[in-house]
Parts: C-alpha cells; sequence; structure tokens
C-alpha cells in the first residue's frame, strides 16, 4: 500500500511542476525588469516607488550635468555676466530645501535639480528632481535602504543626459532613471555582481556618462573599471584587475592623450588609465597611494600631464605620460610635501596654466606647473574642506561654516572681492553647482540656491576692501 502512495504521489508531483499549455516555465531572474544583466539577480531598487511632486522644470538652457560639471573641470563654460560685489547681506536667497544628513551635490539640466538623499526615519534613498526656479520637488524615486549615521549618509553627485540620470547611493547600488519622468530604467548593485567592496564612510565616487556609455569603477574581483549601455544597463566592457585594487572615494576622470580617449582612476593600489574603447590597460603606476582614503579625483592638464593630491598627509604628485611606440608609459615628475599641497577631500582645479586649491592647512593657494607655491590665502582664513568653483574669471570657494568668499582668479597674488554667510548649518562640503547664475550649495542638511548673477546687482559697495596692487 505505502508503495502504491508514494507512486501515487510522485506522479501527482510530476503533473504539478509540467507548465500549462500555452505556458513557460519560471526560471531565476526571468521576472527582473527589461534591460537587466541576464547573468544578476533581480535587483530591489526596480521595485521602488515613484513619487510626483508639485515642481514644474523651470525655462533655462543652461546645465551643470555632472560631477565638478559640464567638462568635469569645476569651471562653468557659461558666459552669464557675474556680480563682482554684492551686497552687505550677500547674495539673495532664491530658494532652500532640507535634505538628509550627507555632502551629496546637485547635478542640473533642463530646469531640473538633481539630488541623492537620504530619509533617516523612513530608511529609504532617494534620486529626486527638484524645480531650478523654485526648488519645489517634481518627483523623487525612493527605495528601502538602511545606513548607519558615518560622518553623513550621501556624498555622491548624479549624471543626467537629455533621456537618463544616473546616480550611485551610499552602498554602491547604481540607479538609472528617465531624466524627465523618474521612471525606472534599471539598477545594478556592484558589491554583489561585480565584487566591489562598500569604502568606509560610504562610496564617494561619481558615475561618468561618456557618450552612451557609464563609466564606473567597483574595484571587483573581475572588474576595476566598468562600462555599462546608458539605456540598458548591460556591461560593454571590462577591466581586469589582477592586483585587487579596491574602490575608493576617486571619481573616473576622461582623458584624451596621443589620438586615444582613456580613463584615469586612483584606486587603493595606485593609477591607471584604461582604454575607453574596450577598458583594455594602457598603463598603472603603484606610486600613488592614500591608506586611509583617497578621495580627489585626477587633476588632467595639458600635454599629458596628470596632477594627483590628497590628505592624510599624502602631498601631491605630478605625473607625465609618454607615448613610445604606441606604449603609454608614466612618469613621476616631481613630488610634493603635505604642507606644501595636498587636499583632503576637493579636486584641485586647473585654469590658464595653474593649479588652484585648498591644501590641509586650510589655504586657498595657486600653484604653477612646477610644483611652486605663487601665493596663499592668509593664515586664520581657513576654508577647511568646503568646496570651490570657477567661472567667468571668479572662484567661489566656500568655507566649513558655510561663509562664501569671491576670489579673483589671477596668479599674482590673493584677491578677495565679496564675502557672505550663506549657509547656517555645519560642514559645508558638498560640491557646487553653477547653471545661469544661480549657485547651489550646501550644507549638512539643506541645499540652497543662491542668485550671484551680475543682473541682480545694480549698484553696491564692494563686500570687501577694494584691491590694492602696490
Amino acid at each position: 500500500m505505502s508503495v502504491i502512495l508514494a507512486g501515487a504521489l510522485a506522479l501527482a508531483l510530476w503533473s504539478m511542476s509540467r507548465p500549462a499549455d500555452g505556458a513557460k516555465l519560471r526560471r531565476p531572474g526571468a521576472d527582473k525588469p527589461p534591460g537587466a544583466d541576464a547573468s544578476a539577480a533581480f535587483n530591489p531598487l526596480s521595485a521602488g516607488s515613484l513619487v510626483k511632486g508639485l515642481g514644474s522644470p523651470a525655462a533655462s538652457g543652461g546645465f551643470w550635468p555632472q560631477f565638478r560639471g559640464p567638462n568635469r573641470d569645476d569651471s562653468s563654460p557659461q558666459n552669464t555676466p557675474l556680480a563682482r560685489a554684492w551686497e552687505s547681506q550677500g547674495p539673495r536667497q532664491v530658494w532652500a530645501v532640507d535634505c538628509g544628513e550627507g555632502y551629496a551635490g546637485a547635478a542640473v539640466r533642463a530646469g531640473c535639480v538633481y539630488l541623492m538623499d537620504y530619509d533617516a526615519e523612513k530608511k529609504q534613498n532617494a534620486l529626486r528632481c527638484l524645480s531650478a526656479a523654485d526648488g519645489r520637488e517634481c518627483w523623487r524615486y525612493a527605495y528601502p535602504l538602511v545606513l548607519k549615521r558615518n560622518h553623513g549618509m550621501t556624498r555622491t553627485v548624479p549624471a543626467v543626459t537629455e533621456t537618463r540620470v544616473v546616480a550611485m547611493d551610499p552602498k554602491c547600488n547604481v540607479l538609472c532613471l528617465d531624466a524627465q519622468t523618474g521612471a525606472f530604467r534599471w539598477a545594478i548593485n556592484l558589491p554583489r555582481e561585480f565584487g566591489a567592496t562598500i569604502p568606509p564612510w560610504y562610496t564617494g565616487q561619481c558615475p561618468l556618462i561618456d557618450s552612451n556609455a557609464v563609466i564606473l569603477a567597483p574595484g571587483g574581483p573581475n572588474a576595476l573599471l566598468l562600462a555599462v549601455d546608458l539605456d540598458t544597463g548591460r556591461p560593454l566592457w571590462r577591466t581586469p584587475n589582477p592586483r585587487g585594487w579596491k574602490m575608493t572615494h576617486s571619481s573616473v576622470m576622461p582623458m584624451d592623450f596621443a589620438g586615444q580617449r582613456c580613463y584615469i582612476y586612483c584606486g587603493s593600489g595606485g593609477v591607471t588609465g584604461v582604454s575607453a574603447k574596450d577598458g583594455a590597460p594602457l598603463w598603472e603606476i603603484t606610486d600613488w597611494k592614500i591608506s586611509i582614503a583617497n578621495i580627489p579625483s585626477p587633476l588632467v592638464l595639458d600635454g599629458g600631464r596628470i596632477f594627483l593630491c590628497g590628505g592624510y598627509n599624502a602631498g601631491a604628485m605630478m605625473l607625465q605620460l609618454k607615448d613610445v611606440n604606441g606604449q603609454f608609459t608614466p612618469q613621476v615628475l616631481f613630488k610634493l610635501a603635505p604642507e606644501v599641497f595636498g587636499a583632503t577631500q576637493h579636486t584641485p582645479i586647473f585654469h590658464d596654466g595653474h593649479i588652484y586649491g585648498v591644501r590641509p592647512s586650510g589655504q586657498f593657494v595657486c600653484l604653477d606647473l612646477s610644483g611652486h607655491v605663487l601665493w596663499a590665502s592668509p593664515m586664520g582664513k581657513d576654508f577647511g574642506l568646503g568646496s570651490f568653483l570657477l567661472a567667468d574669471g571668479l572662484f567661489f570657494v566656500l568655507n566649513d561654516s558655510g561663509t562664501l568668499t569671491l576670489v579673483e582668479a589671477a596668479a599674482d597674488g590673493y584677491h578677495p572681492m565679496a564675502e557672505a554667510k550663506v549657509l547656517t548649518g555645519r560642514e559645508s562640503w558638498g560640491p557646487m553647482a553653477l547653471v545661469d547664475g544661480r549657485l547651489l550649495v550646501r550644507d549638512l542638511t539643506r541645499l540652497v540656491c543662491l542668485d550671484v548673477s551680475a543682473s541682480q546687482v545694480a549698484s553696491v559697495s564692494p563686500s570687501l576692501p577694494p584691491r590694492n596692487d602696490k
């Protein structure tokens, strides 16, 4: 009798396992969204919620579409005239919005401001789209993410095109949405799918969109760098990682040298350059390492030179690429002690043959291309870990406590032109953005839009004493 019952049970199970007429067997990964990588498990970010707001895109033709602006050099190519002096209260505040704790900067395109944000109460990460006109939220795409306070939560800047916006969250999830509607397109979990290790203090790497490819640096066992298709998220190429370099807070930078497009990245074990065509390694150097946190990105200069800098007593280094019969070789031109120059957080700016940045002492300095300091802001004028950008011949330099200083972009000396307290919170470290004379600045919990255009300043007294060249 037991044999009969066992046979009947087996027959029933076999019948239940067969697909009904016209049906298909369900296979792992079959419920993934269109365009997902067939080799990857379903990503829960695709199940996030899209919430529409009351905001509408501003009428604007300007853009700051990624980390460090249109050309990834922290300078604005727009010709909007900017004010050289401010009224006593400083530039006019256009709007302000509250944010979760963090240092994430904004990207701007087509009248929209894109921001990665975290809601600690709901335990949700969100990619937000705000109106550049008034800061009202157009939409947000939110999904569950458990984070613990770790010197702020968010610290990355999205990259946006006419059709897509791509962002990386604190735990190395890469999210792509429709730039206009916020609809989900694809997502990648870099730790799970490519073996990335989340850096201390969460990730600070900002995605790079180059043509129709998204360039990332997972620092995983089989993918030091990675290119995926912008529309689908499918891998296009991977760079081998035989030395096992890990992800840092540094972001990938593009470079054109000897007729070849390449990408430069500071990994945990050194610096590498790879082909933009297929990710093939072109060169690497292990002389540059920062054991605690490699945060600034490579600064690409003219003539195949690359300037590297960091905090934690790393100092700085200048590399020179050589092309010998199609083989690229990096050479160290010079090194700088940290007291001469280093950068704990923000990448310097290259302008008119000179390098400008904030060194660990907090001074804003100008270097020539031999590494000599041409000038430094006065001791006691501490800019800390604040950000800076260049526009219309002016540097906007923000300090930790939210004081913004306007400095002439000149190699002959430190010439401050205006100064104002524009943020009231602490840790004003987020990268700035500038579009159509509107400057976006943030502290730990607030994003503020300032009007710094010349049209808003008719006739005012300078905020600081006039420049004296004597």
